[in-house]
């Protein structure tokens, strides 16, 4: 069935109950107002920190949004793009123009205004709603677009180049649309990270949609009690399809839009939160906090946390650790995914498998998995290969482009990039994405290893480890650490704490400087290897 269906089923068994609420602690703070101070209405108006929605409403406004569209002449299989921050608005706008049958196109909201006009044009999409943070971004490029015919703005103070979401999908019918959907119909074009230059376009089926459903309710046993805390940004498939648990139990989740760790103890605490998903430097931040004596744990009431769960990057295991010091009650499991596998789960730890801390774990619920060397070929265990998955959330394609697709999809199977090795025990263990590898006189090197040794160190908040050019051995492996801020360290102090590496895998550069990671959580050595692999060569060349 499309997923629309389980919209539809939960407004029907469940339509009185709350399905979302959207807190902007960020708003609380600028007005001063008191915690739960604003009476609760389904449709408050924008402006206040506290916004929820039932199930009834949700169905109604997803119909409300496709009766529009069709209108508009919207069709099956057209392309409608998705420009907003985390919001109330931004799940029933996803699902209506699903219930059209046209493919929803959601963007990253720190596109810059190029990179925007790039994926709508890949696409050529036929309609974009967008939020009043883009403004600017869609002024510069709307008169670009020539596939474009409608522009939606959802917010006040509407700009005069486009129209107003809300006027219009009011006078819209709340009644299903008549347009029939299937499971092979195509239903959402999600954008790779576009770290390495501009993003590829992932296509996706209904069918992918539901067994993203599917996977995470039996991952992580969402029941109609739970109430799951969503901090990432929508546009991207990990917070999506950890929301679809929530979608697939008819249960609450809670939209938080910032993540100071104040911000998410006190969501927990007041939202009676079950389930949270962090990306490592949240889940780091929060720790950092309680040890700097920030936060006090005894002034949140955290009873009602069951679960943690991290994805989107390596998770070090001496992160984990220190989270079981203070929260030795939680469950906790590691999700590995990619957007071309409809995002998490078609590996993951699971929760009983704690003592397996720092691997991504075994194949997720109907999914398989393998570890190959260049040649196809099955590697032995223990031995370094390219992780690959097979599974119902596999793409259907890179969008327009085969080349792209034939290099990636196989026989059914996706090659991630990913360089993994599998334990005796079948727990498999990331080791680098495949075009991070560090070859530095012959010998391989596996720059996640070097980082997951040096965040044990007591100073460091974060380490990106990147090859730099080097005249004789190829490449050298440079540290870039981002210090905590109370921290002190220098060069030597880190040289030293390396000692017991094996001398290969010793840095021959460190560096102090922030290391920057993308919305989702992912350090972005494309930009470090730019910014420093040309002031190495400079430095080698002036020292010659």
């Amino acid at each position: 069935m499309p997923v629309t269906d389980l919209l539809a089923r939960n407004a029907r068994l469940y339509g009185s109950e709350k399905c979302l609420t959207e807190i902007n602690m960020d708003l609380q703070e600028k007005h001063d107002v008191a915690w739960l101070e604003y009476e609760l209405i389904e449709n408050s108006p924008a402006g206040e920190y506290r916004r929820e929605m039932t199930w009834a409403v949700f169905e109604e406004k997803a119909n409300r949004m496709a009766n529009l569209l069709l209108q508009r002449g919207i069709k099956k299989g057209d392309r409608v793009a998705i420009l907003l921050m985390n919001c109330l608005e931004w799940l029933p706008i996803y699902f209506g123009i699903l219930k059209t049958g046209a493919i929803a196109v959601p963007l990253n909201f720190r596109y810059t205004a190029e990179e925007i006009k790039y994926c709508l044009d890949l696409c050529t999409t036929n309609a974009v709603i967008f939020g009043p943070e883009f403004v600017d971004r869609m002024e510069a490029i709307y008169e670009q677009l020539p596939s474009v015919k409608t522009l939606l703005f959802a917010g006040e103070n509407r700009p005069l180049f486009a129209e107003s979401y809300d006027r219009l999908t009011a006078n819209c019918s709340s009644g299903p649309p008549p347009v029939a959907l299937d499971d092979e119909d195509d239903a959402v074009i999600y954008f790779s990270s576009g770290t390495t230059g501009f993003p590829k376009a992932i296509l996706h089926t209904h069918s992918s949609l539901l067994s993203a459903c599917a996977t995470e309710a039996n991952h992580h046993g969402q029941n109609r009690d739970d109430n799951f805390l969503c901090i990432p940004p929508l546009y991207h498939t990990g917070a999506k399809m950890h929301w679809f648990g929530s979608l697939w139990s008819g249960s609450k989740a809670v939209l938080l839009r910032g993540v100071k760790p104040e911000w998410i103890l006190k969501a927990v605490a007041e939202e009676k939160i079950t389930i949270v998903w962090l990306l490592v430097p949240w889940a780091q931040d929060i720790l950092d906090a309680i040890e700097r004596g920030e936060v006090k744990l005894d002034d949140y009431d955290l009873s009602s946390w069951r679960l943690m769960h991290i994805g989107a990057q390596p998770v070090p295991p001496s992160l984990i650790r220190r989270w079981k010091k203070y929260f030795p009650s939680h469950l906790y499991d590691t999700n590995y995914g990619l957007s071309e596998s409809i995002g998490p789960g078609c590996v993951h730890l699971a929760v009983e498998n704690i003592h397996k801390v720092g691997a991504i774990g075994i194949p997720g619920y109907r999914w398989e998995a393998r570890i190959v060397a260049d040649d196809g070929q099955l590697t032995a265990r223990g031995e370094v290969g390219e992780l690959i998955v097979r599974g119902p959330g596999v793409m259907k394609c890179y969008y327009h482009d085969p080349e792209a697709t034939a290099a990636v999809l196989k026989d059914g199977w996706l090659f991630t990039g990913d360089m993994a090795r599998m334990d005796e025990d079948g727990f498999i263990y990331l080791v680098d994405r495949k075009k991070d590898v560090i070859i530095s006189g012959g010998e391989n090197i596996y720059p996640v290893q070097i980082e997951d040794f040096l965040r044990v160190h007591d100073a460091i908040k974060d380490v990106a480890v990147i090859g730099l050019p080097d005249q004789r051995l190829g490449e050298i492996t440079a540290a870039i650490i981002e210090l905590k801020p109370e921290a002190n360290c220098a060069e030597e102090e880190i040289m030293a704490f390396c000692a017991s590496l094996p001398r290969y895998k010793r840095p021959k550069k460190i560096i102090f400087d922030r290391v920057p990671r993308n919305p989702t959580g992912k350090i972005e050595k494309p930009l470090l290897r730019e910014k420093y692999g040309a002031m190495h060569l400079v430095a080698a060349q002036t020292d010659n």
